[in-house]
């Protein structure tokens, strides 16, 4: 995105707490003829967040367009997973992006055109199995950028969300965890410069919501219209990844052996609430 951003003559205030890579790309914009400015940082920490956003306005004066597209994730089941585990992926997907949005509001409103862009996932739209807290992270975005919609249109500012598919990023590099069963190849997805274009593209046609790659259009697609037969056919892939498992534990009634149980068998038993 900073590649394709600079080519259409934007000034750059790009943040990332991976110094090096930040400084080699920073440096070789630079070259190419933009105006870069490279603030290490790590935007769950609020000085950090406060840097980043005065960087922009001691070096250009203002700040038009902000991108949350810091992302982590973990792939494992719930049950198996953490409270520290939910707790940083919320941090940085969620309460990092919100805190930024904040600081942002006031240099956004004397902005030109201003723009808020959140890059959230078609986990935010559809929650998928193994992916519970990213899906959580993710929705908790999308709930946020609709919101801010309608508050943002006194200040003139355009809230935009992305939501993309499987993308050849370096997410599946950095999981905090990497359990689940299901194989995926994160080589097959999208690439980081098609994605680049369709979210430039949507800046420029200020599309209120973009959904990027072939994966996410056909899943939220059928999820739309027929939600219960996405919700069954996850949950038959998933007794099929966890067949083993099912055998040694399988119980009688539920929902793999039989009728479920009654109101009454559920209400009996003790409630918390």
């Amino acid at each position: 995105m900073a590649e394709a951003l600079a080519k259409e003559g934007a000034n750059l205030v790009l943040a990332s707490r991976s110094t090096d890579r930040l400084s080699a790309l920073a440096g070789a914009l630079t070259a190419n003829g933009a105006h870069v400015v490279a603030v290490p940082a790590d935007i769950t920490r609020p000085e950090d967040r406060e840097r980043t956003i005065r960087a922009a306005i001691e070096r250009f004066g203002g700040l038009d367009v902000l991108i949350n597209n810091a992302g982590v994730g973990s792939f494992g089941h719930f049950e198996s997973s953490s409270e520290a585990i939910l707790r940083q992926i919320m941090e940085v997907n969620f309460f990092a992006p919100a805190e930024l949005i904040r600081l942002a509001i006031p240099h956004l409103a004397r902005g030109r055109n201003p723009a808020i862009v959140n890059i959230s996932s078609m986990c935010g739209r559809r929650g998928l199995p193994a992916w519970p807290e990213y899906s959580a992270s993710k929705f908790a975005l999308n709930g946020l950028t609709e919101s801010l919609r309608g508050e943002m249109a006194r200040f003139n500012i355009d809230v935009l969300l992305i939501v993309p598919g499987l993308t050849r990023s370096d997410l599946g590099s950095h999981l905090l965890r990497n359990e689940g069963r299901m194989k995926i190849d994160f080589t097959k997805g999208m690439s980081p410069e098609a994605a680049a274009k369709r979210i430039i593209r949507a800046i420029q046609r200020n599309r209120t919501e973009s959904v990027l790659g072939w994966d996410a259009r056909w899943m939220l697609r059928i999820n739309r219209l027929l939600p219960w037969l996405v919700d069954r056919l996850l949950a038959r892939r998933v007794r099929q990844l966890y067949a083993d498992e099912s055998e040694a534990q399988k119980k009688p009634g539920g929902k793999n052996g039989g009728p479920g149980p009654s109101i009454s068998d559920r209400v009996n038993r003790s409630v918390a609430l």
